[in-house]
């Protein structure tokens, strides 16, 4: 009889911290690879745009070489909007698609869309520096869509490369009130065997409600697990230290890193 391989993560009880609208992915993969999943929504997305912007996003549309998405909920708001105009997904014109890591371009393949590039790291500034590799951006048309919360890096590097760059902001990110979570009164009692987080948003908002987190005596303390460098200094920045990150940006990276970092302490 054939030896069946036990699940990375049996056993292992793994917290996540992303918003309830987009944990699912996330939630699977953990879930597949064996561990028990705890949720405790730190952050939410909301829909959040300017009229005007928007209006003259769509006027102009025709006119871009390059749109750039810089997470799964820039994706999510944008064709919300985009829905409400057209009918058509052809109306998109002939833009190419980049995204800055895989779990944007998973979104976009939610719509049968398929990123024309995406940097192996999932930073702005990656992001950027692969846009400058793949050709001049010398007047080029770039529309980059955000949130509120998104850093101006990519915008600056890409203006200094003379590109014209338009941004549009489609959604807001804001805190979660945790206090009384189902999910953060379970981490208090038990804890987990590691806590996840996957965009500095979650990070921060973990240490302004650090009071709503704190384990009992008796539950685990889990290792803090990051998506990709760009989360890694946003957590060591709100005094979370950083025990594994993932190599991918992506629920399978995130897997990939908990089950090296369970392996090491199994080792010792």
């Amino acid at each position: 009889m054939a030896k069946t391989d036990k699940k990375p993560l049996a056993g292992r009880t793994v917290a996540i911290t992303r918003p309830a609208d987009s944990s699912e992915p996330l939630r699977r993969r953990l879930e597949e690879a064996g561990a028990a999943v705890l949720e405790i929504p730190l952050i939410r997305t909301v829909r959040d745009s300017r009229e005007g912007d928007i209006a003259e996003m769509f006027e102009d549309l025709w006119s871009y070489e390059w749109i750039l998405f810089t997470s799964a909920s820039g994706v999510r708001f944008f064709f919300e909007h985009f829905f409400e105009k057209f009918e058509d997904i052809r109306s998109l014109g002939n833009a190419r698609l980049a995204v800055i890591g895989q779990g944007t371009a998973t979104e976009l393949k939610k719509l049968h869309l398929k990123a024309d590039l995406t940097p192996k790291t999932a930073t702005g500034e990656a992001l950027a520096e692969a846009l400058i590799a793949e050709q001049s951006l010398d007047n080029l048309n770039i529309l980059v869509i955000t949130g509120n919360l998104n850093s101006d890096v990519l915008p600056k590097k890409l203006e200094a490369e003379r590109a014209i760059v338009d941004c549009v902001q489609v959604y807001r990110t804001e805190n979660c009130d945790i206090s009384a979570h189902e999910g953060a009164a379970l981490f208090r009692e038990k804890g987990a065997d590691a806590i996840v987080f996957a965009s500095g948003s979650a990070a921060a908002s973990f240490a302004a409600q650090a009071v709503h987190l704190k384990t009992s005596p008796n539950a685990l303390r889990p290792a803090a697990c990051s998506i990709g460098t760009a989360t890694s200094e946003a957590m060591k920045k709100a005094g979370i230290p950083v025990d594994a990150e993932a190599e991918e940006a992506s629920p399978e990276g995130i897997v990939a890193a908990l089950a090296k970092l369970f392996s090491k302490k199994a080792a010792r």
